[in-house]
Order: C-alpha cells, then sequence, then structure tokens
C-alpha cells in the first residue's frame, strides 16, 4: 500500500510504553504495534531504499544482560541504512516525534586516527567544517563522542580544534508530531532531509571508511 504518514496511535503507543514498560502492556498493545510503527516504518525504508540503499529495522527489545534498567522494550522504533559498516542514515520513531540523522556512528582506533589526520589535512578538514557548518545552519544539531580535552598529538588553538575532539560524527533533526507527520508528505520531509545529510556520509565514507581491525581489537 506504501507509506502514508505516522498514526497518532504511534506516538501514543511510545508514551504508553514509556509509562509502563512491561510485557502485559507489550502484550496487550502489540497489535497496534504492529501495524502503527512497525508497518509505517518497513514502508517508509522501502520507499527510501531505491536512492539510499538497503535498510534496516532495529528490534524492539532491549539487551537488558548488562544493564541496570531492566526494562524489556525500547522507548523508540528506529530504522537503519548502512552506507559502510557503522557509517550511514538513521530514522527513529518514539513519544516525541521523527528523528532523523546520518554520519560516522562506529569508532574504532584506526578509523578515529583516519578521522583526525583528515580533519587536521587541507582541504578535507576544510571542507568537513564547510559541509558540519551547512548543516548546523540548516537547523541540525551536530553530535557524536567527544573528548573532553585536546586529542594528544593536537595544538589546543587548532583551527579545528572542535572536530578534532570528536571521535565520532553526526547531524540530527528531531521534529514533534505535527500534523504533516500523519500524512505522505513525511516522505518528502525525511528523504530531503537524508539529502542533506549526504554530503556528511559521503565525505566519512570517503574519508574514514570502515575499520580494518580484527573485531576483537577494535
Amino acid at each position: 500500500m506504501g507509506f502514508s504518514g505516522f498514526s497518532d496511535e504511534a506516538f501514543m503507543f511510545y508514551e504508553g510504553l514509556e509509562a509502563d514498560n512491561t510485557k502485559t502492556y507489550w502484550t496487550r498493545n502489540k497489535a497496534t504495534y504492529d501495524t502503527q510503527v512497525r508497518a509505517p516504518m518497513m514502508d517508509l525504508l522501502a520507499a527510501l531504499e531505491p536512492e539510499f540503499g538497503p535498510s534496516h529495522l532495529f528490534r524492539p527489545y532491549r539487551d537488558v544482560r548488562f544493564a541496570k534498567d531492566k526494562s524489556p522494550y525500547k522507548d523508540h522504533q528506529g530504522g537503519w541504512t548502512e552506507t559502510d559498516p557503522g557509517i550511514g542514515y538513521y530514522l527513529q520513531l518514539s513519544s516525541r516525534g521523527v528523528l532523523v540523522a546520518a554520519g560516522f556512528h562506529a569508532h574504532a582506533s584506526d578509523q578515529v586516527d583516519r578521522y583526525r589526520a583528515k580533519v587536521d589535512a587541507r582541504p578535507s578538514g576544510e571542507r568537513l567544517v564547510k559541509i558540519v557548518d551547512e548543516l548546523a545552519g540548516a537547523g541540525f544539531l551536530i553530535g557524536g563522542d567527544q573528548l573532553k580535552t585536546r586529542p594528544r598529538g593536537y595544538d589546543a588553538d587548532h583551527p579545528r580544534i572542535e572536530l578534532l575532539r570528536h571521535k565520532s560524527l553526526t547531524a540530527e533533526r528531531q521534529w514533534p508530531p505535527e500534523p504533516w507527520v500523519h500524512t505522505p508528505a513525511a516522505f518528502d520531509r525525511i528523504r530531503d532531509s537524508w539529502r542533506a545529510l549526504q554530503p556528511l556520509v559521503e565525505w566519512v565514507s570517503a574519508e574514514v571508511g570502515p575499520s580494518t581491525m580484527p573485531v576483537e581489537r577494535r
């Protein structure tokens, strides 16, 4: 049938789950999850796939084996389109609305080393500054894991010291469940945001790429 927007029931489902994160609530409302959350997310990712590539819908269950918080279910539904391992586009639905993001999520040590070398170098570092500044100016929040101080080997007065502090680099934007979210126009808004994020993804893919380290050493 294709993507036609997210219903009020989808956001209300997560409001209820935040208040009652139990198997009882989940079982009682699983039909709502299946029809109002999972199905439209799958339809939306399928509609984005021809332009951005194959996607993956994350499981709704939390891994609580080593967590202090034993709540069994995630308070959001995420979808991921990966261009390289740990690099790509993200989509999320929660009670707070719809979130889009992209960038450099994974950060093995060899990736961080390559990232910082490219930020330090010209013109690659200057090109990243331009990309990040344009995204921030367009309303995206720049994020990612960061050091509190300068990384070893770089001067504190480096012109790109803020980017050098990053161990990963992302940009995101979130919208509350406004009326357009409930319509097919949501596809255009999300697609256009992923398009705006494309220069960041392409920079990271070209300049950093996936880790080449053995898994046990990452």
